[in-house]
């Protein structure tokens, strides 16, 4: 351990809240990583330390008054008892929304959590649960600094044509386009990939952020141009229990024949994709190992989906050069990512088997003209870098003015 103290960072859920901590010394090495699960019945705390090891393994009372509260508790206590040498210098959060405005990292301060506290309009299934954390340890803990990292941010560069909806300029001009989400795990895999491929990497790539929630990102010299979620994280692919691309005619004739927005909401988000299409799950290591054609169906759906959509990006680059997978699906789900290659063998893209069976760095075939990568993403990281630099450069700015 360093004296250099440790950096905390939270994405919170609706009903979990998924942590890391890591050295804020110049490697940031992860110090330890968990989830507080079920914070909305019996809150369980599980934390390991860098090689996996069980650290701290904590239940509470199921209705205990407060479980966020004190969750939340045992998670600053978790974070000072395994901070080294140290102080705890900061806690960096996962903002899934930013807006319009913010396209960078950004200091919490009063001010900008009032402006995120208006952006829940727009994204209020994950803003609340996003900005609780962050107003609780604010009044708990009112001296340390928090750093608000948004999923959007990275989406800033899409140009104009790909941002904008064909809808009336004034509903344009309230809000309504396209933000992208996904945004931190494509901003690491851009800078993954410049360091093991880095002539790729000023290319055309696809990067296929593949897990629950599934999207696809259009790099063109490292830099977002398409992505496939748009106003909300419902659209583009078939996701775990999301619908994605859907006519909207559908939802105005669900709200004709009287189904409620709530109902409405509660069946894109939560009932539909893998779940809905295969009546069995969202998780697609069940499906594959299940008999049952609604369960093979949904999966056929799924890659249908990715490589239809890959399509249309590689549309946007204008050809491409590399496809990268990466998240729980991408990384390890050797069938999945054969099924979408065949989809996508117009490209003159081959894997090689015995690599993709192993989840190799690099799966493509030795004839394939698409370069095919499996790059384990890594928001924490990502998360603890930005907040390391808004620190540091805050402590030298301080340092300057004194």
């Amino acid at each position: 351990m360093t004296g250099s103290g440790s950096i905390l960072t939270i994405n919170a859920g609706s009903s979990s809240l998924k942590f890391a901590l890591f050295d804020a010394g110049a490697m940031l090495a992860e110090q330890a990583r968990g989830e507080i699960e079920n914070l909305d019945t019996a809150p369980h705390f599980i934390a390991r330390d860098g090689a996996g090891a069980m650290l701290v393994e904590q239940h509470f009372h199921a209705g205990a008054a407060n479980g966020f509260e004190t969750a939340l508790a045992a998670l600053l206590t978790f974070a000072d008892a395994h901070r080294g040498q140290g102080c705890l210098k900061a806690v960096g959060h996962r903002v899934v929304h930013g807006g319009a405005v913010h396209s960078k990292p950004a200091l919490v301060t009063p001010v900008l959590l009032e402006d995120l506290q208006s952006l829940t309009a727009l994204d209020p299934l994950h803003m609340p649960h996003n900005l609780a954390p962050i107003r609780a340890i604010a009044a708990s803990h009112p001296g340390l600094p928090q750093i608000a990292c948004f999923d959007t941010a990275f989406h800033h560069t899409l140009p104009a044509v790909a941002r904008s909806f064909a809808l009336p300029r004034a509903i344009t001009e309230s809000g309504v386009r396209r933000y992208g989400f996904h945004g931190l795990s494509y901003e690491y895999i851009a800078g993954r990939l410049a360091d093991v491929a880095p002539k790729l990497a000023r290319g055309r790539v696809i990067a296929a952020h593949l897990g629950a929630g599934a999207s696809l990102c259009a790099l063109q010299g490292g830099a977002s141009i398409a992505t496939t979620t748009g106003f909300s994280a419902l659209d583009g692919l078939v996701m775990a229990t999301r619908c994605g691309r859907l006519d909207p005619g559908v939802m105005l004739y669900l709200a004709q024949q009287g189904h409620s927005t709530a109902t409405i909401e509660d069946m894109l988000y939560r009932r539909s994709g893998l779940l809905g299409v295969s009546g069995i799950s969202g998780d697609v290591r069940t499906l594959l190992k299940s008999p049952d054609p609604h369960a093979r169906e949904a999966i056929d759906q799924f890659t249908y989906s990715v490589a239809c959509e890959a399509g249309g990006l590689v549309s946007a680059l204008g050809g491409l050069d590399g496809l990268i997978f990466t998240a729980g699906i991408g990384e390890h789900a050797p069938a999945i990512r054969t099924a979408i290659a065949a989809r996508l063998s117009w490209l003159g893209l081959r894997l090689d088997e015995a690599a993709n069976a192993q989840d190799a760095a690099c799966i493509s075939a030795a004839d394939s003209r698409v370069e095919v990568w499996v790059i384990p993403t890594n928001e924490e990281a990502m998360i603890a870098r930005h907040a390391n630099a808004i620190i540091g450069a805050a402590t030298s700015s301080a340092a300057i003015a004194a």
